[in-house]
């Protein structure tokens, strides 16, 4: 029987654009020994940014929009500049870490970058995720597998995730929900 692995971490990655932008965007990550293992997909923004800059940040934030922007085309997210990398951490970050790249393996589909971090800060106190906060995290993770997944999956787990949306969401997380829902639809999943 397979072992769930807890150690795996939805987070934002920062990497630095060849333009000098920052380029948000939610992966999990893991932690494997002293490193943390980052795996973008191939091609991706992080992959060629992290490949290029061998830098990042992993921005740790209870605002599920950067998590659905990411994936919906909102992606202007006010950044501050990093302590002890080249790059930028998420301004409405709870806490994050700047990482150096200490190990690269180019696989395909997906690279892994083992990281060391160099620099933790906190910002503000985490109190937890509510349901709605979960619910857009688990739809986003779903609308970045459209291509990989049935349409029929897609439909029951938004169905399930709706009830959440509908008890606990707050304004941020009806918008981030409402970009998910649009991205769904535009892919031609129908909805109920």
């Amino acid at each position: 029987m397979a072992q769930l692995n807890s150690k795996i971490h939805e987070v934002i990655i920062g990497t630095l654009n060849e333009n000098g932008n920052m380029h948000y965007a939610p992966m999990g990550t893991e932690e494997v020994g002293a490193h943390i293992l980052i795996q973008p997909f191939k091609p991706s923004a992080t992959y060629e940014n992290l490949k290029r800059h061998r830098q990042c940040t992993i921005n740790y934030t209870d605002d599920v929009r950067v998590f659905a922007g990411a994936l919906t085309g909102h992606r202007d997210w006010e950044s501050h500049d990093c302590d002890k990398i080249n790059g930028g951490y998420l301004a409405q970050a709870l806490s994050h870490s700047e990482l150096q790249v200490a190990e690269f393996i180019d696989g395909d589909p997906r690279t892994q970058f083992h990281c060391k971090i160099v620099h933790n800060a906190t910002h503000a106190p985490f109190r937890g995720f509510n349901r709605a906060q979960s619910a857009v995290i688990e739809a986003a993770v779903l609308t970045s597998r459209l291509n990989m997944l049935p349409p029929e999956k897609i439909q029951q787990e938004i169905a399930y995730l709706q009830i959440a949306i509908e008890k606990t969401a707050g304004e941020r997380e009806l918008a981030a929900w409402g970009w998910l829902m649009e991205t769904i639809k535009v892919a031609g999943i129908a909805l109920d």
